[in-house]
C-alpha cells in the first residue's frame, strides 16, 4: 500500500521563490500549496493543515515570526521551517524561540531545503526515519556565510537553556561574542556576565581570581576578595583559553562544575553558587586529553554542547559586510566621516588570508581609516601586509583581460553562445581549484565555492569530474 504524499505549505511573498520550491517539492513526490500572505494561510489552515510549513520572515502584513507565534498556539505539533534573506542572529534566535523546527537563510541549496522538509516530517513522526534521502541531497555578530549561519542556529537552539557550552576556534574569531550572545538569549540574561581570559593571569594568581581569598590568606591579602565565580552567581562565567589552565586549577574547576561549591583561598566555609560556565579554547582539547595535558573528566564536563567559530578565510563572503560595519565603527571612534571602499580594494582584502581573523580585520579598518588619504579606500591604500601591492593586483586582473581577449575572438568565429562555451570551463576550473585546496573534501570545497554539497556533486557529475 502506497504511503500518502507529504503535504507541504509555502508562505512567501516572492512568487519566483514559491515557484522554485513548488517545483522541487513536487519532483520529490510531495503535494504543495502556496500563499502570498500569512493572513491567507491562517484562513486556509482553519479547515485543513499541512504536514510541514515553510514560511518567510518578512512579508507584507503579518510577518513570518508573528505567524509562527499564532501557529504555536493553534497547531503546536506542526513543524515549521523559517526562511529569510535577512540572515542575522536576532532572526535566528527569534525563530527558534518561536518554536521553529529549523532556520534556513537565503540563498539556500534547493536540495538542502527538500531534505530539510523530509527531516522535519521524520522528526514529527509523519515520515518514517528510514525514508530514503534525496540523491546528492546580533548587531555585533555579522555573517551570511553557511558557517556563521550554523553558529546562529546553535545560539538559537540554546535560547532558553543554561547548558554548559564549549566554544572552539582560532584566535580572533569572536568566541567571546558568541558567549555573550548565548548569555543574552538565555534565562540568565538579566544577571551578570563575567569574562576571564585564564591565559592572561599567572597560574599562582588564577585560583584567587576564580574563587577569591580571605584576608590574610597569603602575603599581600590585606582584605577579603570576591572571585569571579561569586561575581557571576546566578549569571554566566566565560572562561577563555581554558586549554592553558594548569592541572591543579583544572582539578579545582572540575569540583565546582560537579558540586557547584568551592572554598575561597584560605577559607574554611564552602560557598554554593549557581553559575553557567561557557568555556572557549583555540586548542584541540581532545588531543590535549590524549597527551595528558588536559583532564578527560573536565573535558567531558565542558564539552556538553560545542560551537565552532569559523576562521575568516572560510567565510570570505562576509568580508564586505564586516568591512562596512567596522569602517563605520572606526570612523565613529576616531571622529571622522566613514570611508567607502572601491571594488579593487575590496577584492584585495577578500583575497587576503586574514591569519588574525576578525580581530585583525577590525584593526585593519582602524588603520585604513587613519591612513587612506581620500574618502574612498582604493587598492593603492592597502598595505603589503594586508595583501596589497601592484604584483597581486596585476595578477588578479590578468585572467579577466585574457577572458576578454578570448571572447572577442570567439564572437567572430563561433555560432555557439559565448556563455555556453565559457561556463563549463569556468566552473570546471573553479571546482578543480577548490577540490585541490581541500584535498578532495567535497563539503569544504562546496563551502569555498558558495554552493551546497549536493550542487557540487551534480556539477562534478555533469562535467565528468567524478
Amino acid at each position: 500500500m502506497n504511503k500518502p504524499k507529504l503535504n507541504v505549505w509555502i508562505c512567501d511573498d516572492d512568487q519566483s521563490l514559491r515557484w522554485v520550491l513548488e517545483k522541487a517539492l513536487k519532483q520529490a513526490d510531495m503535494e504543495t500549496q502556496s500563499f502570498e500572505r500569512a493572513e491567507h494561510l491562517l484562513e486556509a489552515i482553519a479547515d485543513d493543515a499541512p504536514d510541514v510549513l515553510i514560511t518567510d520572515v518578512r512579508m507584507p502584513g503579518m510577518s513570518g515570526l508573528a505567524l509562527l507565534e499564532r501557529l504555536r498556539s493553534s497547531h503546536p505539533e506542526l513543524p515549521i521551517i523559517v526562511i529569510t534573506a535577512h540572515s542575522d542572529l536576532e532572526n535566528a534566535v527569534a525563530a527558534y524561540k518561536g518554536g521553529a523546527f529549523e532556520y534556513l537563510p537565503k540563498p539556500f541549496d534547493i536540495d538542502e531545503a527538500v531534505e530539510l522538509v523530509h527531516k522535519a516530517a521524520r522528526a514529527s513522526g509523519i515520515e518514517d526515519s528510514d525514508t530514503k534521502k534525496l540523491p546528492g541531497a546580533m548587531a555585533s555578530m555579522i555573517g551570511q556565510a553557511p558557517a556563521m549561519q550554523e553558529v546562529f542556529r546553535s545560539i538559537g537552539r540554546l535560547a532558553g537553556s543554561s547548558m554548559t557550552v564549549l566554544i572552539t576556534g582560532e584566535s580572533g574569531t569572536g568566541k567571546e561574542l558568541v558567549a555573550r550572545a548565548l548569555h543574552d538569549h538565555s534565562p540568565r540574561a538579566d544577571k551578570t556576565f563575567v569574562a576571564l581570559n585564564t591565559s592572561a593571569i599567572a597560574s599562582e594568581l588564577l585560583e584567587s581570581e576564580l574563587f577569591g581569598h580571605e584576608k590574610g590568606a597569603f602575603t599581600g591579602a590585606d582584605s577579603r576578595r570576591i572571585g569571579r565565580f561569586e561575581q557571576a552567581d546566578g549569571g554566566t562565567l566565560f572562561l577563555d583559553e581554558i586549554g592553558d589552565m594548569s592541572a591543579e586549577q583544572q582539578t579545582r574547576l572540575l569540583r565546582v562544575l560537579a558540586e557547584s561549591e568551592f572554598y575561597r583561598v584560605g577559607g574554611q566555609t564552602p560557598i554554593k553558587v549557581n553559575v553557567r560556565v561557557i568555556a572557549a579554547t583555540n586548542q584541540d582539547l581532545a588531543r590535549a586529553v590524549k597527551e595528558s595535558r588536559f583532564r578527560e573528566d573536565l573535558f567531558h564536563r565542558l564539552n556538553v554542547i560545542r560551537i565552532n567559530t569559523p576562521p575568516l578565510r572560510q567565510r570570505r563572503e562576509d568580508i564586505p559586510l564586516l568591512l562596512r560595519q567596522y569602517l563605520a565603527d572606526a570612523a565613529q571612534e576616531i571622529g571622522t566621516p566613514a570611508k567607502a571602499i572601491d571594488a579593487d580594494a575590496l577584492e584585495t582584502l577578500q583575497a587576503f588570508n586574514w591569519p588574525g581573523n576578525v580581530r585583525q580585520l577590525v584593526n585593519a579598518t582602524r588603520r585604513l581609516t587613519l591612513t587612506a588619504p581620500g574618502g574612498v579606500i582604493t587598492a593603492e591604500d592597502i598595505p603589503t601586509d594586508l595583501g596589497g601591492g601592484e604584483p597581486m593586483r596585476g595578477a588578479s586582473k590578468e585572467w579577466t583581460r585574457m577572458l576578454a581577449t578570448w571572447a572577442e575572438r570567439q564572437i567572430g568565429s563561433s555560432k555557439e553562445p559565448l556563455i555556453d562555451q565559457a561556463m563549463p570551463e569556468f566552473e570546471k576550473t573553479l571546482i578543480e581549484a577548490a577540490m585541490s585546496r581541500t584535498n578532495g573534501h567535497r563539503q569544504e570545497a562546496a563551502k569555498l565555492l558558495g554552493w551546497g554539497r549536493n550542487t557540487l556533486t551534480r556539477k562534478m557529475k555533469a562535467l565528468h569530474l567524478d
